[in-house]
């Protein structure tokens, strides 16, 4: 049939070209005998205008017998269209009245039993009568005569225009050959151009049939300026359209031919392809034991995987997705340990001291192993930095032969952290609980929660509090993630938390915790650390053998005195660290084979010490006292001085104090006052002096309540006159009717009281029990002395 491309006939050379006359000579149709009676050709999907030369397959029986009966006879043929193309055998009702006269040219016999014939239209006509319909159509016909134009300048005007639009849209559309635009311009009769865009146009049959039906000439070109106008208005906006969509579409062509050669390339050297990517992703699910609505996740997003191009983006997403719930330890457990002795062993091997701790893990392994399952506590260590928190958790660990899992919390402000992002946002990935899940590749390992205290919370959300579910064994075993979508059983893992300041942590989470106090160490606990664990762990680092370095007992006593008064062990490890440096300077160079250190080497290696015990023994000015405090590094002492001068009754405080240090200096300056007769002091003494406390260090902030029974005594001191005794610190609460309550950190205090070598305490009566805790051999040579009252510790201390 006839090709759809505009203007295709203009470049066909395999057809005879027959150019029609101007619209004033007379056609030569005049010539050619046409009989009234004509064959008639039924045309299904296009109309023929004349002077248009068209090639047609006939295949139908009786319009081929029509062909061959015109062919035969004087090659003229009347060709009128249908007016349903979708009717097979059309007869005489189902034709358009006007058609077209036609010559056939040329006939051509086809391999599959059908025709093609070149015909060209010569003269419109009307079909009057039928006159039979076997062997073919055949009907009565006449001659339809145009109407010339009226007004020739008019009508030359609207074939200008034509030709104009014709020309635009044949730049306009690709599939048109250039030829075509310089074969239009050459056309010299206006009627041969009016007949042949109209058989080219892309309007449907009823617009061409009007056209062929119109008998006004200059109509008919108002008709085809009109479709011409429609369809160039067409094109003009699919160009509009393509011209703005076309930069996205060459980049998705481009990534799609780059993803398929990369594709083949990968089959080509032997890697996964998309088949055989899913195909391994359901043979590790087939050997997965995890719960129902997992296994139907699992296989709903496969599907999808299925369906998606490799080439998408959601592709990776839903990949990374199924790679996550295989990769998750779905009731996957160690085997415990139950050997309470070994785990005591282990746990006397990692840590020096901390009985009441390694007493708490052994009675948990108990009850695990007579139950032989519970729901794990969250044990919470707080304690000052380097007394072995974080690294008591993976003690627990190997005594249990369980995974160890650490994740530090410090500084951690976004709530995604904990519970993931949701899959939609981009660079979606699990919480970093999960991760570490999946890292341990168990779903019961011991997991340290660090610096729990030092979590942050702004716009992102509050982490503590998405931690609440992570650490209540109450829900924590239908923990939920906001990128796995699905509950994961995080009852069976023992989480440890640590933290160096409890009143930090937000008091709903502290609430789920079994919090577990280490205190600081004695000068003898750090001696007992250094020799099992410090030394050896830093004579391997600095690559000396055991031979090569030692220290004497006197040198590393020295050294932990003068050098360290934390309550931990890391400065005591870095001044170790130090004495290992020269020692394999001096190795390494030659001088010596083997290095002992000493007192007097440790000196010169260390400098000058910072630390003097013997500050604190001695003898005190009046309005001076020694207290003690509790910092998050542990404890430690502090001088509290007073002084009076001429002037109106006011006080002064400095030293960085908070509101708790000066409401303590008020209540003992207020209990002087009230009892003024029992120290000797008169009225007069308070109104004609200014009184000032400070506490040194003015840089650091002080507060709490442990300065009470200090600032009184040193308030004590100056306006009765009389110094403090030596070697003496105190700590505790004070009260404005004269009792001494009773103050926190006590071990650490003490402990903090026999590094610096004082040697009498006053304490209050209710912190005996505290002390009782302590070891006997820590405090050895400590004078505890317990009192009730503040007159009592005032009647003790003033010489």
């Amino acid at each position: 049939m006839k090709d759809d491309s505009f203007f295709s006939q203009l470049i066909d050379d395999d057809v005879e070209f027959m150019p029609m006359l101007s619209l004033e000579e007379e056609d030569d149709i005049n010539k050619d005998k046409i009989p009234e009676d004509l064959p008639i050709l039924p045309l299904k999907n296009t109309v023929l205008f004349p002077g248009v030369i068209l090639p047609i397959t006939v295949g139908r029986d009786k319009s081929l017998k029509a062909v061959k009966h015109a062919y035969k006879k004087d090659k003229i043929i009347g060709v009128v269209s249908q007016k349903d193309d979708s009717v097979e055998d059309p007869e005489y009702a189902d034709l358009n009245s006007v058609g077209t006269v036609a010559r056939i040219i040329k006939m051509l016999k086809m391999p599959d039993g059908s025709s093609t014939i070149v015909i060209q239209g010569r003269k419109r006509l009307k079909t009057k009568a039928l006159v039979s319909e076997e062997p073919f159509l055949m009907a009565k016909c006449e001659l339809i005569e145009d109407i010339k134009p009226k007004n020739k300048a008019e009508f030359s005007a609207i074939i200008s225009s034509i030709k104009d639009l014709a020309q635009k849209i044949i730049k306009l559309s690709p599939n048109i050959p250039s030829e075509a635009s310089f074969v239009l311009k050459n056309m010299d009769s206006p009627l041969f151009l009016l007949h042949f865009i109209s058989s080219n146009l892309g309007s449907g049959l009823k617009d061409k049939q009007t056209i062929l039906e119109e008998n006004d000439l200059t109509r008919r070109a108002e008709y085809v300026l009109e479709f011409l106008n429609n369809e160039l208005q067409m094109i003009e906006l699919k160009v509009k359209i393509q011209n703005k969509v076309q930069t996205d579409i060459e980049k998705q062509q481009k990534d799609y031919f780059l993803n398929q050669q990369l594709k083949t390339i990968q089959e080509e050297l032997g890697g996964s392809s998309h088949d055989k990517e899913i195909k391994e992703l359901k043979l590790k699910a087939s050997k997965k034991k995890w719960p129902e609505a997992v296994l139907k996740a699992f296989n709903k997003d496969v599907e999808r995987l299925q369906r998606t191009n490799p080439a998408a983006a959601d592709y990776g997403l839903v990949l990374n997705y199924l790679e996550l719930l295989l990769d998750l330890p779905w009731k996957k457990y160690t085997q415990d340990n139950f050997d309470l002795t070994n785990a005591q062993k282990v746990l006397d091997r990692d840590h020096h001291g901390l009985e009441k701790i390694k007493e708490r893990i052994i009675e948990y392994l108990a009850v695990l192993k007579l139950k032989g399952d519970m729901k794990s506590p969250i044990l919470c260590f707080v304690g000052p930095p380097g007394v072995g928190k974080t690294s008591l958790g993976k003690s627990i660990a190997s005594a249990l032969n369980r995974k160890y899992i650490r994740m530090s919390l410090g500084g951690l402000h976004d709530e995604s952290e904990i519970r993931g992002h949701r899959k939609t946002y981009i660079g979606a990935m699990p919480g970093r609980i999960l991760q570490s899940i999946k890292k341990a590749d168990a779903s019961n390992p011991v997991f340290v929660l660090d610096e729990v205290d030092k979590i942050g919370a702004d716009f992102r959300g509050d982490p503590s509090s998405a931690l609440l579910e992570v650490l209540d064994p109450e829900q924590n075993e239908t923990f939920y993630d906001n990128y796995l979508e699905l509950e994961y059983d995080l009852s069976k893992v023992l989480f440890i938390a640590t933290a160096n300041n409890i009143n930090s942590i937000q008091p709903a989470l502290r609430d789920r915790m079994e919090i577990i106090w280490l205190s600081g160490y004695s000068i003898e606990e750090k001696a007992e650390i250094a020799k099992k664990h410090l030394i050896p762990k830093l004579r391997s680092q600095h690559g000396l053998k055991s031979k090569q370095f030692k220290i004497g007992d006197t040198a590393l006593a020295y050294v932990i005195e003068r050098y360290t008064r934390e309550s931990g062990v890391r400065e005591l490890e870095r001044k170790i660290a130090a004495l290992m440096r020269r020692a394999a300077k001096l190795i390494a160079s030659g001088e010596k084979s083997t290095v002992t250190i000493s007192k007097p080497m440790a000196i010169e290696i260390l400098g000058v010490a910072t630390m003097d015990p013997t500050q604190y023994n001695e003898a005190l000015p009046k309005g001076v006292a020694v207290g003690l405090a509790w910092t998050q590094t542990g404890g430690d002492i502090l001088f509290i001085e007073s002084s009076l001068s001429k002037g109106k009754e006011s006080l002064t405080l400095t030293g960085n104090l908070g509101n708790v240090m000066k409401e303590s200096a008020s209540i003992a300056l207020s209990f002087i006052k009230s009892n003024a007769e029992k120290f000797g002091i008169s009225p007069e003494t308070f109104e004609n002096h200014k009184i000032h406390i400070h506490v040194p260090e003015g840089a650091i902030p002080k507060d709490g309540p442990s300065a009470g029974i200090t600032i009184l005594a040193a308030l004590a001191s100056v306006f009765s006159g009389k110094p403090i005794k030596k070697g003496i610190a105190m700590s505790g609460e004070i009260t404005l009717r004269g009792k001494l309550l009773p103050v926190g950190g006590i071990k650490e205090k003490i402990l903090a009281a026999k590094r610096a070598g004082l040697s009498e305490i006053y304490l209050c009566d209710k912190n005996q029990k505290d002390v009782d805790e302590i070891n006997k051999e820590y405090i050895k040579g400590l004078n505890i002395v317990y009192k009730k009252t503040m007159m009592d510790v005032l009647s003790d201390v003033l010489t």
